[in-house]
């Protein structure tokens, strides 16, 4: 049997443990948000107006995929960019979150086979200032996760460059931007 500990001693300890648990709190919340922004380097896109255009840089994530945090109807959401998809793809859970409606019923063909889905319309979707209005998309069953591809329906109203790790989206705009002199 151990001899009592002082007070002081108990007191001492505790804190160690207590310091060292908010230790190991803080690095999984550093390292988780580390992890995050690797596979979505694009998480506030910033915006370039020019004049008669919006530009928006994107770094490519791991993977070479480039993902995105951009709003469907004003809602936050993480789109991943799919050039081979012909419209925006919403996992069904996720397009319920969000209140779309689901509309008539179409076949749709995945990687994983052939699904029954339903055309939905998107008021408005914003790629940092880049926004589209009326865009067509999908409301896919047995899609996993919460990501939204942004697939053609939505990249066709939009020029898209791809260089060294960069994808540049590019809005043409009816506004000019005044010039300095």
């Amino acid at each position: 049997m151990s001899a009592p500990q002082a007070p002081g001693q108990r007191a001492g300890r505790v804190m160690l443990v207590l310091a060292w648990g908010a230790g190991l709190l803080l690095a999984t919340h550093f390292f988780g948000r580390w992890e995050e922004r690797r596979a979505n380097p694009n998480q506030q896109p910033q915006s370039v107006h020019g004049e008669g255009y919006i530009e928006v840089r994107l770094a490519s994530g791991r993977g070479g995929h480039y993902l995105l945090t951009g709003q469907i109807n004003g809602d936050p959401v993480t789109f991943l960019l799919d050039t081979g998809a012909s419209a925006v793809a919403i996992p069904a859970e996720l397009a319920e979150e969000l209140r779309l409606k689901p509309g008539a019923p179409v076949q749709i063909r995945t990687a994983n086979g052939t699904v029954t889905g339903q055309r939905t319309r998107l008021a408005s979707l914003q790629l940092g200032d880049i926004r589209l209005h009326d865009v067509a998309a999908l409301i896919t069953p047995g899609m996993d996760g919460d990501e939204v591809l942004l697939g053609m329906s939505a990249l066709k109203q939009l020029e898209f460059t791809q260089k060294g790790g960069t994808l540049v989206l590019r809005q043409a705009t009816s506004q000019k931007w005044p010039v300095s002199q």
